[in-house]
This record gives structure tokens, C-alpha cells and sequence, in this order.
């Protein structure tokens, strides 16, 4: 059984799950959230070749903010030649990422066993 494990800070967690480094948002992510996110985001995103899932599934809140964060995430992985993949099953945070064409760049998928199957980047290299 695994453990989850301690947060980083008080809206991110940061765990290794085969071959990838999850960072699962946590609670409201607004502009005070997004600001301690930030460096452990750019510390993992920043690794050539990395392979990042961002997983929304425990967030309560998502403005702008977050976006930033979902779009500062895809560029640094896409310019490291790294694979990125989103988790979001939220219904209002989904259709945020629709209206503002992320979910285009950035699919969702709606576990994170899907995100850790798909082979193909997610990354938005339409």
C-alpha cells in the first residue's frame, strides 16, 4: 500500500509513480497557492526530458492563477523534449480549460492510471 506522502507545501504534493513525477494540486489554487507552487513546479518541470503529471483531481478552486501554472508547466516540459499529462475530472475546472483552449493544448484525463498509460505525448504537439 502506498503512502501518500507529505506535502510540500499546504496545495502540492510531489510523489514518483512509475517513471513519472506527479504533483497533485491541492485545495484552492488562486495567485497566495500558485506563488508556493512555483518553485518546486520549475525545479521539477525544469529536468531535460522529464516526464510530469499534473493531477487537479483534489483541487477545490482554480482561477487564472493555475492556468499560469498549467501553461508555465507544458512549456518548460515541451522545451526539455519531456512528455507533460493532466488528471482533472472537476466539471467547472474542465470547462475553464475548454473555454480557454488548455485543453486542447493539455488534454485531460480522468485518472491518473490513464495519464501513466498513454505513450504518446500529451503535451499538446498538435
Amino acid at each position: 500500500m502506498q503512502q501518500d506522502p507529505a506535502p510540500l507545501t499546504g496545495h502540492l504534493r510531489v510523489r514518483a509513480e512509475r517513471g513519472h513525477t506527479v504533483l497533485e494540486f491541492r485545495g484552492e489554487i488562486d495567485i497566495a497557492a500558485a506563488a508556493e507552487i512555483l518553485p518546486h513546479l520549475d525545479a521539477v518541470t525544469g529536468v531535460p526530458g522529464a516526464r510530469v503529471v499534473l493531477d487537479l483531481r483534489h483541487i477545490e478552486f482554480f482561477d487564472c492563477s493555475g492556468l499560469r501554472l498549467l501553461a508555465r508547466a507544458r512549456t518548460r516540459v515541451l522545451d526539455g523534449d519531456g512528455l507533460l499529462h493532466l488528471v482533472c475530472t472537476d466539471p467547472l475546472t474542465l470547462r475553464v480549460l475548454r473555454v480557454t483552449g488548455m485543453a486542447r493544448l493539455l488534454p485531460p484525463r480522468p485518472t491518473l492510471e490513464a495519464a501513466l498509460e498513454q505513450t504518446e505525448t500529451a503535451s499538446g504537439t498538435l
